[in-house]
């Protein structure tokens, strides 16, 4: 893979890596990358990983040492892991909290294709307003409600064909303090607009096309061959995949473009996952091995 600037603990100026579907907006960051190693390879095993190897494998992803260890302390501080010694050796465990994080992240990444694919014209709408001055709360609620698939046709209103969701959402308004100044509904659509005209206006499905072809023309035309390379490219993969769960509102098929490339990606992901997983993790035990 090209090399480019390295990975610093903020996220700029981008990975030492060639473009990746989202980096050209979104690089990677040293804590990004380190929670994808947490979860595909500590959270797993229930087992806590020495702070020396979990440096090595960021070492690997092209992030800088100071990075590297200032990820480590705030994804401790943001209560995801917490620290032990043995001697004056440092590891760090998953947190029950960290768990719950990664059971979430994982059910989101890898059933993908275990999804509801039919649907029976309920929709779910929430209308909340948030005040231009709580600039900070109204980027909460952005985050959480397109994280829970929902989409925004006009200001104040969001709305998802997940009306099965409607417990989850209700909850995000109550945890944001917003419950006061929402309301929700679940129903079909009346006489006036049109369902595709709802879709077109809450979501961008042009972007996301580009987005998943980005991801397939890109890891199509990747192939490790060494234990290392699948370390590297496996980690690099699973970050880039774990987006399209925030950016996909999972729509039923009849809101989607012929020939949508997310069934190509989803394929792609899975044969590409299962073609990395072992070497992958026999990289991983030797970086454990050399502590």
């Amino acid at each position: 893979m090209a090399q480019a600037a390295q990975a610093t603990e903020d996220g700029a100026p981008g990975l030492a890596r060639a473009a990746t579907p989202l980096s050209g907006t979104r690089p990677s960051s040293a804590r990004a990358l380190l929670l994808v190693v947490l979860g595909e390879f500590v959270w797993p095993t229930r087992e806590p990983a020495w702070s020396s190897t979990l440096l090595s494998a960021l070492a690997e992803l092209d992030v800088e040492p100071n990075a590297a260890r200032k990820a480590l302390h705030r994804t401790a501080e943001s209560g995801i892991t917490e620290p032990g010694r043995v001697g004056r050796r440092v590891h760090w465990s998953i947190t029950a909290k960290g768990a719950r994080i990664m059971s979430s992240g994982h059910e989101r990444t890898y059933n993908w294709d275990a999804r509801r694919t039919s649907w029976d014209g309920t929709w779910l709408l929430l209308s909340v307003s948030v005040p231009e001055t709580q600039r900070k709360l109204r980027h909460h609620l952005q985050n959480r409600l397109t994280w829970a698939g929902m989409g925004s046709p006009v200001p104040g209103q969001w709305i998802t064909t997940h009306w099965e969701r409607a417990d989850e959402i209700a909850q995000i308004v109550r945890d944001l303090g917003l419950s006061e100044q929402a309301h929700s509904f679940v129903g079909t659509l009346g006489p006036l607009g049109s369902e595709s005209g709802i879709v077109e206006a809450a979501w961008d499905l042009d972007a996301l096309a580009d987005d998943y072809r980005s991801f397939v023309e890109t890891y199509a035309g990747t192939h490790p061959h060494t234990d290392a390379e699948c370390f590297r490219a496996r980690v690099l993969m699973v970050q880039d995949w774990r987006r399209f769960p925030y950016l996909d509102p999972d729509l039923p098929r009849r809101f989607l473009p012929a020939g949508w490339p997310g069934y190509e990606a989803v394929r792609l992901f899975r044969d590409r996952h299962g073609a990395w997983v072992s070497r992958a993790a026999a990289h991983w035990e030797h970086l454990d091995a050399q502590e």
